[in-house]
């Protein structure tokens, strides 16, 4: 525990003592008289075992019982050798010297996917275009897409409807292509763009429908709400129908969806140019382009080998049994991957300590972190809030604390805070965005020079989505992933797809020098300590770790059959995935029993077959019964960053 004088020190012999707090309730146990003496004896021998509340201005507090906890440095499993396989990842040439001022004069020159496709879509020919993130996929299509409605002869008018629908899979992204079309449409002012999105008001976008939108971009769930509720909404004149992202649409489960809006512009609308447009594509997309495309032309920008474009003249799609993507990723040129193998204990604090060394002692830094649910954004950005920025409030302005900044985002944030998040991150200097995978599809965020990704993605494409929101367009950036001991094998696959990620100068607490090591280790108990302080103050914020803590659990039981033998559930030590949420104890009370109605049926004979019971079966393997062995070991592998 912390002395008086901020030293760390352990009381010999010193035992736990039960008191009832926020985790739940103790068992009661009554003393007999005859023992009341020997208790007496007991607690005056080891009345060194409770401690005072001595503050640092020398007042003395009420005396509190001292609470131990579980060192963050003991039991941790052994950090295997890792030995980073050589790579020779995808090139990807973003830039060429063929000149856009024709076009445009406000860019100077095409980039790599924009000279491949916009001669294609001027022919009328229908595209499948996979090009590395951040290459320029919005103006490959959307300059085409201008260029042939400002040409029409008749003039097009507001009253003639959508004449192009471009479909992408979230409202940030929505947004984002709408003030581009904006801005390549100044010069045509009798063209009008328009997005539909969830969480605007209905009744403003059907007056807007009325009106009339020739350019229309949106949402598949909202335009199928208006497709069936919107008399005034019709297809008859579409003569461009763009999936931008087209795999995560899938991903996300709106192919009904977009059964409903093909078989709407199928009803009504003539011929048109599909284009499907993605970083990666999927076997899903394979079935979509022979429903929807007629002799779709593949554009693939990357620099692959001769053997390999074979198997991309056709579509750039996987053959692989699992239905993942198999062959190679293009990520961008200037982006430095890198990656540290994290024993589950101290996850909470290197996140911090990176997080601290990258932005509150350096200018001008933006990470963005990424987690696996919604419940573990709004933990972190609080606790980190509370613990790095001194601050109580979440929601207070940060502004005159530094450069530290702390930013949320994920899908259930209602609409205008999600809009609100996404222009503060993209304007400021400095900060750090936590947010779910929503924000890992076309997001154009300026100088992010950091992508953590705290839990590692459920696929190789959304690992390169992920990174793909820094270096853009020909600028630098890092990425740092974070795995447990046991996930080191996801490295493996990775290399399988020509992602290289650097590993340099490994070092260990245990082998660097002995002074270096107790501080480090001090520290980092130091700041375990505060984080656990916090999260311990109140039994709302122990609730909302534990919300935290499943909901990461859960998460991790939906990684793909492919990997189950990578990320599989009886792989974590539940112990210790509480202790990165910091909770002290052991997750006893984070499964409740049901009470069965009176009369009511025993189905507990199939309860291995539920999704959420077999959950519960996990922790009660783990918390009742004797737990899993854990070999000692005192290090963490460290990797040095720039």
């Amino acid at each position: 525990f912390v002395t008086t004088d901020g030293g760390i020190r352990e009381v010999p012999g010193a035992k736990r003592r039960r008191t009832p707090g926020v985790l739940g309730p103790q068992k009661n146990t009554t003393p007999s008289p005859a023992g009341e003496g020997r208790q007496q004896r007991s607690a005056v021998g080891k009345s060194h075992v409770r401690t005072t509340d001595r503050h640092r201005d020398g007042q003395r507090g009420p005396d509190r019982p001292f609470i131990k906890t579980s060192s963050l440095f003991r039991n941790n499993p052994d950090v295997p050798d890792i030995h980073s396989p050589a790579v020779t990842q995808v090139k990807e040439k973003v830039f060429t010297s063929d000149s856009f001022e024709a076009i445009c004069p406000i860019y100077v020159y095409f980039v790599s996917v924009q000279r491949q496709t916009i001669p294609v879509l001027m022919a009328g020919k229908d595209a499948v275009v996979r090009s590395q993130t951040g290459s320029g996929k919005t103006l490959a299509y959307g300059v085409p897409v201008v260029q042939s409605l400002q040409a029409a002869d008749p003039k097009i008018k507001r009253s003639d409807g959508p004449l192009a629908v471009i479909m992408v899979p979230t409202r940030e992204l929505a947004k984002q292509t709408f003030e581009i079309f904006q801005k390549l449409l100044k010069p045509f002012t009798w063209i009008v763009p328009g997005v539909l999105m969830g969480g605007e008001k209905r009744k403003a976008e059907k007056a807007r429908l009325r009106k009339g939108i020739n350019i229309l971009i949106s949402t598949p769930g909202r335009l199928v709400d208006h497709i069936k509720n919107t008399l005034s909404i019709a297809f008859s004149a579409v003569r461009w129908l763009i999936l931008d992202e087209a795999d995560r649409i899938l991903d996300l489960g709106f192919e009904k969806d977009l059964t409903v809006i093909l078989n709407a512009i199928n009803a009504n609308g003539p011929s048109r140019q599909n284009v499907l447009l993605s970083a990666t594509l999927t076997e899903g997309l394979s079935r979509l382009a022979s429903i929807s495309m007629k002799d779709p032309v593949s554009i693939q920008v990357s620099e692959i080998p001769e053997e390999s474009r074979a198997t991309l003249s056709k579509i750039t799609v996987a053959k692989a049994e699992d239905g993942q993507q198999a062959d190679s990723f293009a990520v961008p040129e200037n982006l430095q991957q890198h990656a540290v193998v994290v024993p589950s204990k101290l996850r909470l604090v290197c996140l911090a300590a990176f997080i601290l060394s990258k932005c509150k002692f350096d200018k001008g830094q933006k990470l963005i972190v990424f987690v696996s649910s919604c419940e573990v954004v709004e933990f972190l950005c609080t606790l980190f809030t509370t613990v790095l920025c001194g601050q109580r409030d979440a929601s207070t302005t940060l502004k005159h604390h530094s450069a530290l900044n702390f930013l949320r985002l994920h899908g259930n944030m209602k609409q205008e805070e999600r809009m609100d998040v996404f222009q503060e991150f993209s304007h400021c200097r400095s900060g750090v965005l936590i947010c779910t995978d929503v924000a890992a599809r076309g997001l154009d965020l300026p100088q992010v020079t950091w992508i953590v990704q705290y839990n590692p993605p459920c696929s190789v494409a959304e690992y390169v989505h992920r990174v793909g929101r820094t270096a853009r367009i020909g600028t630098r950036g890092c990425s740092l992933l974070f795995l447990t001991p046991s996930e080191v094998a996801y490295m493996d696959v990775l290399a399988s797809h020509s992602i290289s990620i650097f590993f340099s100068f490994p070092i260990t607490l245990q082998k660097s020098a002995q002074a270096l090591e107790q501080e480090l280790r001090e520290r980092a108990t130091v700041l375990q300590s505060d984080f656990e302080n916090v999260v311990h103050a109140s039994e709302d914020s122990v609730q909302t770790a534990k919300k935290a803590l499943q909901s990461f659990l859960r998460a991790y039981t939906t990684y793909p059959s492919s990997a189950k033998h990578i990320f599989h559930i009886r792989s974590l030590h539940l112990g210790h995935a509480a202790k990165s949420f910091g909770l002290r104890d052991a997750p006893q009370g984070l499964v409740t029993k049901a009470t069965k109605r009176p009369g009511a049926k025993d189905k507990t004979k199939n309860k291995e077959k539920r999704y959420s019971e077999q959950f519960a079966y996990f922790f009660f393997v783990h918390s009742h019964v004797q737990p899993r062995p854990c070999r000692s070991h005192r290090s963490v592998s460290i990797h040095p960053l720039p």
